[in-house]
């Protein structure tokens, strides 16, 4: 038996599209003279970069981070009912349903029969919960972890808090800054399913040391032939 733990957003579920939605709107209020698009996203990604390592993320932080980069580009006077529908963006993006990447749902049911399941995810830890809840596949996991950030100390305190056995034990997710790289540098294996959408800051130069364990999956449902 293996312990299988899983990323949340952008794995189990759709997440950053909905962030990219809001901040396409943020751009066509922005209505900047010059910038194009992908400009506004280079900004808006070096003030999320910095404030991620303060404040953690979730749609809440990015609603701030938005309002930021707005007083910082605008083009018109900065006015409290601009910012506030600027914020109006971000809190929207709770109001989305939560829709399961395809194959999750029985993927988990049939894995929960042969190995322990685990969750393990960053961001706000109300947002999360509520997002866990609303999925309806919390049944599947016997621990669920919330945290600021996932890098490698934190997969080593989830091992040996939960002693579940490193060598036995494999992240799974999209990410190769949170889920992949820091799960192998603590020791578990780790499986990439990859993301079309994965969150830019969330992009990372894959390091799969020799003998690591590493796998790279096209499709959730595929984990099944592996484990």
């Amino acid at each position: 038996m293996s312990v299988l733990i899983f990323d949340a957003d952008d794995t189990l579920w759709e997440n950053n599209i909905y962030f990219e939605s809001a901040f396409d709107d943020f751009v066509e209020f922005l209505a900047h003279s010059s910038l194009t698009p992908p400009q506004v996203r280079d900004v808006l990604n070096e003030i999320e970069l910095v404030n991620s390592k303060i404040h953690g993320y979730g749609s809440r932080n990015f609603g701030r981070n938005l309002q930021q980069a707005y007083q910082h580009l605008a083009e018109r006077e900065i006015r409290r009912d601009d910012l506030e529908h600027v914020m109006s963006l971000a809190e929207r993006i709770l109001q989305q349903p939560i829709e399961l990447i395809e194959g999750v749902e029985e993927t988990l049911e049939e894995l929960s029969q042969r190995h322990k399941l685990a969750l393990f995810t960053k961001g706000h830890p109300d947002e999360q919960r509520m997002k866990v809840d609303r999925s309806g596949l919390g049944r599947h996991f016997s621990y669920t972890g919330i945290v600021k950030e996932k890098d490698s100390p934190a997969y080593s305190r989830l091992i040996e808090e939960n002693r579940f056995p490193a060598e036995h034990s494999w992240m799974i997710g999209n990410s190769p800054k949170s889920d992949i790289n820091p799960a192998l540098e603590a020791g578990l294996g780790a499986v990439l399913v990859p993301h079309a959408r994965t969150w830019v800051l969330e992009h990372q130069e894959l390091r799969a040391p020799a003998g690591s364990r590493f796998l790279k999956i096209e499709r959730f449902a595929d984990l099944k032939q592996h484990f």
